[in-house]
């Protein structure tokens, strides 16, 4: 069975990451539980808007060792290797060591025990020193080859280093980790000294943040070339919807003529009555002929796909996979039945009414070999929850306490819980299930845990992916 991991990304988003190989079919359904008083609804927020809006994915090439491309064999002989294939092999590891820096800077923020965050900030330094080390001790001497290999090299160092200041900017308050402190002080201020004397950037480059910002997103671009997948987008639907409003109106019209000419025959020549009647008919086309068009346009989407994707190598331009997107809210009575039996197992203090918003994608893997060498590629779907955030109610209540014959006050936080139902199904094999209990507030989500499912349900196995963890070396 293959693996899905869900946790938090931000202080308001949550991400799901799997992978994929050659010939893979799967479906993934995630069922959003929203309690009724988060006010979260149909009216208030469009299922197709959140997803344009809140919904990122990202999908790219992965491998397990994340090795060095000039430590392999493959790289050694340069009468063996093309240019362009160091370039995509390097741009391999350099993404996915910025994605995995970016990942455990992400998770170590979340810490807010200073007992906890200076080791792990200490770990996480360590190994920068002795990746970026290990990388630079490999640099090549081809001068077609070198260009590559700078551009990495300057975005590496310059994006761990924006990791490790960011980290320490919102570090826990303690007087007892300087030693830390200075260690990554120290590892910050090697690497821009490291970029000065390679001379990477330009000092009016340096001395401008807009500058500087801009060009590391470029740098960052051109790594991602070969890595990151393209995506063409195409909405559903569009010659059904115009085919639907064209019924509608006919039907409309169908009806209003009717009543023109059944009102002609009763009200015999032009006069006051027939005037106003004709008023009325119209009156009426009006009013319901948009009602019409979207009960039908309701009735025939519902079900349906939204969207589809094309997943294309961005470098032969090769068809990687194919995917359809689904996302609507929907009643209870169509939820899965296996849903619906993990939800009525929960206590009865959790059972709430909610509005459910449904989101599922359905994803079909070429047969074809990928990159050479690469046979997985990976997905990270990134929800935020900040269109829900803006709805709820900010904490207005207070508890109070006696203590020694004085009266002290705490102020609460308003608190809601969204139950996430997830499930998936890979080629022809039975699906499977994982539950979590979402806590959030205004601000933040609070905690992310996962939910013992009943017994006789299969469940989604969730161990840590390679991805969560920093790229190590053979």
């Amino acid at each position: 069975m293959s693996n899905i991991v869900v946790k938090q990304e931000e202080s308001l988003s949550l991400k799901v990451v799997h992978q994929m190989t050659n010939g893979d079919h799967r479906r993934i359904d995630l069922y959003f539980m929203l309690p009724k008083d988060m006010g979260v609804n149909p009216q208030s927020l469009d299922a197709g808007v959140y997803c344009h809006s809140a919904v990122v994915g990202r999908r790219s090439y992965y491998s397990t060792g994340l090795h060095l491309p000039l430590v392999q064999g493959r790289f050694v002989s340069l009468n063996k290797r093309t240019v362009e294939e160091f370039r995509l092999y390097l741009n391999l590891f350099a993404y996915q060591f910025a994605i995995a820096i970016e990942t455990d800077s992400t998770e170590l923020a979340q810490l807010k025990e200073a007992d906890q965050f200076y080791p792990a900030l200490s770990e996480l330094c360590d190994i920068v020193t002795q990746l970026l080390k290990k990388f630079r001790r490999n640099e090549p001497s081809e001068p077609n080859w070198k260009h590559y290999f700078e551009n990495a090299d300057n975005y590496l160092s310059w994006f761990c280093e924006q990791r490790l200041l960011k980290l320490l900017s919102h570090a826990p308050r303690s007087s007892e980790y300087g030693a830390i402190i200075d260690q990554v002080v120290s590892l910050c201020r090697a690497e821009s000294a490291y970029r000065d004397d390679r001379q990477y950037n330009s000092e009016q480059t340096k001395s401008d943040p807009n500058r500087i910002s801009n060009k590391m997103l470029l740098l960052r671009r051109l790594i991602q070339q070969g890595v990151v997948l393209k995506e063409e987008l195409k909405i559903l639907g569009v010659g059904l919807q115009k085919l639907t409003t064209g019924v509608a109106t006919g039907v409309i019209m169908l009806i209003v003529s009717s009543l023109i000419i059944k009102a002609q025959g009763v009200l015999s020549g032009l006069s006051l009555a027939l005037v106003l009647t004709l008023a009325v008919i119209y009156a009426f086309r009006e009013i319901f002929k948009d009602d019409l068009r979207n009960a039908l346009w309701r009735r025939i989407q519902k079900g349906r796909p939204r969207w589809s994707r094309i997943l294309r190598d961005t470098t032969s331009q090769s068809v990687i996979g194919r995917q359809l997107i689904w996302a609507d809210f929907i009643n209870n009575r169509d939820l899965p039945e296996v849903v619906d039996d993990i939800l009525s197992r929960r206590h009865s203090q959790n059972r709430v009414d909610t509005e459910i918003l449904h989101y599922g994608i359905s994803s079909r893997i070429s047969q074809k070999a990928f990159l050479t060498g690469y046979t997985t590629i990976q997905e990270q779907i990134n929800f935020s929850l900040v269109p829900f955030a803006r709805y709820l109610d900010r904490g207005k209540a207070k508890i109070y306490k006696e203590s020694d014959g004085k009266i002290s006050s705490d102020s609460v936080e308003r608190r809601y819980q969204i139950n996430l139902v997830l499930m998936m199904r890979e080629n022809r094999r039975p699906p499977s299930f994982a539950r979590y209990k979402i806590t959030m507030n205004r601000s933040q989500i609070i905690d992310i845990s996962q939910s013992a499912l009943p017994d006789g349900i299969a469940s989604v196995h969730e161990v840590p992916l390679p991805e969560s963890a920093t790229p190590h070396q053979p």
